[in-house]
Parts: C-alpha cells; structure tokens; sequence
C-alpha cells in the first residue's frame, strides 16, 4: 500500500484563498470549490498570513540552508572539535560520578 503523497498549492492560489476566507467566505465552501483536503488549511494558511504576510504562503526551498552543511573534505575547526570532546568528557563525568555513588551505595548496605 502506497502511502498519498503531500499536495502542494501554488502561492497564487493560497493567496486568492486566504483573501476571499478573510473577507468573510467559509473555509468548508472555499475548501470544496478548490478541492483542498481539509479547510484546516484554509486555517493554517490565514493564520500564516496574518502573522508574516505574502512571504509566508510562499513556497519554502527544500533541503538544508547553504552554509549548514560541515566544511568540505570532512575536516573540522578547531573549536567545534574541542567542543565535541567537551561534550563527550562531561558525559563520561556525569557516568563515572553516578557508577562511584552506586558502588558506595552498595558498599554501605553489605
């Protein structure tokens, strides 16, 4: 069984939603006529507008941001090491203190 794939609107159309919902239409009349799955959308989309404008109904580009990815050739700076190997010493500190606390623990009830 094949899962349905995710329908997308094109920004026009959300638009010329959104703006006949907010002068007053119904959401379940305007989700029939334009054959949307939910007039949840309707919501959603409206709400989008309301708080960040046009630009939100726009579509968003698809995988990671330029400049997330780590730098070229697999190497690290410096500091995102040290910061990783921060990381990892604590996490073994925190484990040690709570094995010693266990076996004192166990020490103590013998």
């Amino acid at each position: 069984m094949t899962k349905p794939t995710k329908q997308s609107y094109p920004f026009e159309i959300k638009l010329a939603i959104v703006t006949r919902f907010l002068g007053g239409e119904s959401k379940v009349a305007l989700a029939r006529e334009f054959e949307l799955s939910s007039p949840k959308l309707i919501e959603t989309w409206a709400r989008k507008y309301r708080n960040d404008g046009e630009e939100a109904l726009r579509p968003k580009p698809l995988g990671r941001p330029p400049g997330s990815a780590p730098p070229a050739g697999g190497e690290e700076s410096e500091l995102q090491r040290l910061r990783r190997e921060n990381e990892y010493l604590r996490a073994q500190n925190a484990y040690l203190g709570k094995l010693q606390a266990l076996m004192d623990q166990r020490r103590r009830t013998r």
